[in-house]
């Protein structure tokens, strides 16, 4: 469940209500009235591009807001459970709590096919409080932002933050995308590249002759962010897209730029930790398991019917978070082994090479 910090009128009455239970009768008078939960009502919905969504969204006054480049935890119920995942926002508030998410359907996704084929007009997601430390930087810089796939999501956030302070400093966007049917927020790129001329898009294709306005073809390379991006020691760099492609770029830019932040929305493929089972040790339920020695000990759990609460699945947002009590267990992304106990331990991309106990 998300909760925000309790208001000055909140902890008043909490001793006399019970959240649960005000909630309950709440939903009845407003369907996004709560105690402390952010809850959100579909207020708009369209077809951004072939296979995904975006999402309008009114939230109730318990939402604090958010920063272009963060991350939501959105949860709703898909077949009589709750499913939580991740997604960047892809605006700015226009107004207090209206926000904006795309989603890109993923084959075999409950919620992303949840919410791009089912959700209405009407419905209501829970949120949880915005996360995540990918920000524009202070002063007006040289930009250069590079997404693929569905990295676009918190570059468009950053793209609409800028336009609407009358694009401050220089900024290119590369978006690479395989088809451009497959391209988000095609059109208003191109007229934010028109109206502003210090905006710079390339819209490249990986599977297409480059053949529109904006287009060019090819993967990224070294020769052509040399050629579209000549100045990087100038210039703060941002990334997002799938692992191999953040990966890549964190090669091919990472140590020439001025300054380089990425985010991979899909987890590092690594090779596992090790092989054979591990006993792991649930102390807060009583519960021993034998699981697959360097496998995501929240994916190894789920596999059990154990479902633990999370968000992300790429060790950003901390909600499956728990203690590690003792045991050794190797961080998936970086590699590195932890044999000492952690208070926070990301199950989502953590693996258990030893027996293990765990706070759950």
């Amino acid at each position: 469940m998300t909760t925000t910090a309790p208001t000055a009128f909140n902890r008043l009455l909490a001793p006399l209500v019970s959240p649960p239970i005000f909630d309950f009768w709440a939903a009845k008078l407003s369907p996004t009235l709560s105690w402390q939960r952010v809850l959100a009502r579909v207020v708009a919905r369209r077809t951004e591009a072939e296979g995904a969504v975006t999402l309008e969204l009114q939230a109730n006054r318990q939402f604090s807001g958010f920063a272009p480049g963060q991350h939501v935890n959105v949860t709703a119920e898909v077949n009589g459970r709750s499913v939580t995942r991740s997604y960047s926002f892809t605006g700015i508030e226009a107004a207090k709590g209206r926000i904006s998410l795309t989603i890109k359907q993923v084959t075999g996704g409950k919620l992303s096919t949840q919410l791009c084929q089912h959700t209405e007009m009407g419905d209501v997601l829970e949120l949880s409080a915005a996360f995540g430390d990918m920000a524009l930087p202070a002063a007006p810089q040289p930009l250069l932002l590079l997404a693929a796939g569905s990295g676009i999501t918190p570059m468009m956030s950053f793209v609409r933050a800028l336009a609407a302070r009358g694009m401050p400093s220089s900024c290119t966007l590369i978006y690479w995308a395989k088809t451009r049917q497959e391209i988000c927020f095609a059109a208003e790129l191109k007229t934010l590249a028109a109206e502003h001329s210090n905006f710079t898009l390339h819209l490249a294709l990986t599977r297409q002759q480059a053949a529109g306005a904006y287009e060019i073809a090819g993967r990224a390379s070294a020769e052509l962010l040399n050629a579209l991006a000549p100045e990087l020691q100038a210039t703060a760099t941002y990334a997002c897209g799938p692992s191999d492609f953040v990966q890549s770029l964190a090669g091919l830019v990472g140590e020439r730029a001025y300054s380089f932040a990425a985010e991979a929305f899909t987890p590092a493929a690594r090779p596992m930790a090790a092989t054979g089972t591990v006993r792991v040790t649930l102390a807060a339920s009583q519960r021993v398991l034998e699981l697959p020695a360097g496998q995501p000990l929240l994916t190894a759990l789920e596999a059990q019917g154990i479902t633990p609460p999370s968000g992300c699945r790429m060790g950003i947002c901390n909600t499956c978070a728990c203690g590690k009590l003792s045991g050794t267990s190797q961080n998936l992304n970086t590699g590195s082994t932890s044999f000492e106990p952690e208070s926070a331990l990301r199950i989502c991309i953590s693996a258990a090479t030893s027996d293990l106990v765990l706070d759950l």
